[in-house]
């Protein structure tokens, strides 16, 4: 049993990547799922395409591998986070599409929770902020809109989940309602101080207690697998929420370190050690990882569009077929026009966290064509990461902070977009050759737990730079350019 299985369920495709015994990766399957939009604003899944997708994508990815299943040692699981899955424990079946990430729909319920005076209460307890993003307004919708939903909590037939806690349900046969304390601690009801959930905030939201699942370290027994899967009973020895997978794949280990992972949206997290860091530029004060019951803080901020904003380039105005042909038409767009696109698909993430704002592109001419708005799309990446890394500096104190960014995730394969980011922050930016480091994390965590992996400070010593992007442009021209993003993000922020 030389291998471990990584099961990386993301926002818009489930992925099951093959590490052997010295952490390479051997196989890789992917495959996408539809995402549903009932309404402006609205984001969901059904849950029943993220369990199809995963089953048959760590089907295929042992095939790929070409090893048989029982030399699986154990499962690492990282998933998108926040989303909310709530099913029925008698019967396994959900009480309504999964609530994504990304939905807005309890924005009015948080303003009046904020109006009310109830946020410094909840960030204090949680670091997270009063926003749609995280799991709690959208479990007390759930219980409030579907029939019958809110009795059945009460009496306990059912359970909630974000994704990992679901597809922990399903690969166990419904034996474990587990967590891991990272994914818990995105959910706005855990106390990220006492590590434990917060009854206090479950009870303003009318949530119980008995819905939620157990939490446990990153590395720890989160059950055995059906026989029927694999085989054999597999155990599943790793979880942790995408990002924070990432950042230990990034080994990110010692305080002062920080990654940035660009898939749908961008995550940067900065590690503050075993001390949590209260943000005064509403950045979110989180978990970067436990281990053995010991908590490890970060700050982190959240861009809600970063490589979506390639897809609305592809699917919405249709200017490219292909997220690579950005590259080149960022390299061929005119030098004398400078365009500001603000992808406020879904409102702005951090620092501003503005529900209400939507998106704009500033700087239109008569030439302006597809190579100008690709080019500025990808430089919005580069502008909002910036917007974060500034926060954080403020926050964790910018003598102590890396001076160096570690990037991962499928956008940072872009070369055009990678040497801006280092030009807009004015730092390095160093891309590691193992650039799936979110099932890295996640691999490592459960090999590590099964004694097929190191422990942290070898795992640290095998972080490897592919290429780093050093900056080039000229301080002034940096300053200027982002000058204009704060001034093109000013009018874009509230209701149109």
């Amino acid at each position: 049993m030389a291998h471990i299985l990584a099961i990386d369920q993301g926002t818009t495709s489930s992925r099951a990547i093959v590490f052997d015994d010295r952490m390479r990766l051997v196989a890789t399957a992917q495959e996408e799922f539809r995402q549903i939009y009932p309404a402006s604003g609205h984001v969901e899944h059904d849950p029943a395409d993220i369990w199809s997708t995963v089953a048959a994508t760590c089907r295929e990815g042992i095939e790929r591998a070409e090893i048989p299943a029982a030399d699986i040692a154990a499962i690492g699981i990282a998933n998108q986070r926040e989303t909310v899955i709530i099913w029925d424990r008698d019967t396994g079946r959900p009480i309504h599409n999964a609530i994504v990430w990304q939905d807005r729909r309890t924005a009015e319920l948080c303003g009046k929770l904020r109006e009310d005076g109830h946020e410094a209460f909840i960030t204090s307890a949680t670091g997270l902020l009063l926003d749609p993003y995280f799991s709690a307004t959208k479990i007390a919708w759930l219980l409030d809109n579907v029939e019958g939903a809110r009795q059945k909590a009460r009496d306990g037939r059912l359970a909630f989940g974000t994704v990992d806690t679901y597809l922990i349900w399903r690969l166990t046969g419904g034996k474990a309602h587990v967590t891991d304390a990272t994914n818990a601690a995105r959910t706005m009801l855990y106390n990220i101080h006492k590590g434990d959930w917060d009854a206090d905030i479950c009870e303003l939201l009318n949530i119980p207690l008995a819905i939620l699942p157990e939490v446990k370290d990153c590395a720890a027994d989160f059950g055995m697998t059906r026989a029927d899967l694999f085989g054999r009973p597999v155990p599943i020895f790793g979880v942790a929420g995408d990002q924070q997978a990432a950042t230990v794949g990034q080994a990110c280990f010692e305080p002062g370190m920080m990654k940035s992972t660009y898939g749908t949206g961008c995550f940067a997290l900065l590690n503050t050690g075993d001390k949590p860091v209260r943000s005064e530029s509403r950045m979110l004060t989180t978990l970067a990882y436990q281990l053995d019951g010991k908590r490890t803080y970060a700050l982190e901020g959240s861009i809600f569009i970063a490589g979506a904003v390639v897809q609305w380039l592809r699917d919405g105005l249709k200017v490219i077929r292909h997220a690579r042909e950005t590259n080149a038409l960022a390299n061929a767009a005119d030098k004398e026009q400078t365009l500001y696109m603000v992808p406020a698909f879904t409102g702005l993430g951090a620092p501003y966290w503005d529900a209400e704002s939507r998106g704009a592109i500033f700087g239109l001419t008569r030439n302006s064509g597809p190579a100008e708005f690709a080019r500025a799309a990808l430089q919005s990446v580069g502008y909002q990461t910036r917007d974060l890394l500034e926060a954080m500096q403020a926050d964790w104190g910018s003598s102590d902070s890396a001076n160096i960014l570690r990037v991962d995730g499928g956008m940072s394969a872009n070369d055009w977009t990678m040497q801006f980011l280092a030009d807009i922050l004015g730092v390095p930016v160093d891309r590691p050759k193992v650039v799936e480091t979110t099932a890295l994390g996640a691999a490592w965590l459960a090999g590590m737990c099964a004694g097929l992996y190191p422990g942290q400070a070898e795992f640290a010593e095998s972080w490897a730079l592919e290429r780093q992007f050093k900056p080039e442009m000229p301080e002034a021209r940096r300053e200027k350019l982002y000058k204009g993003w704060k001034n093109a993000v000013s009018r874009t922020l509230g209701p149109i």
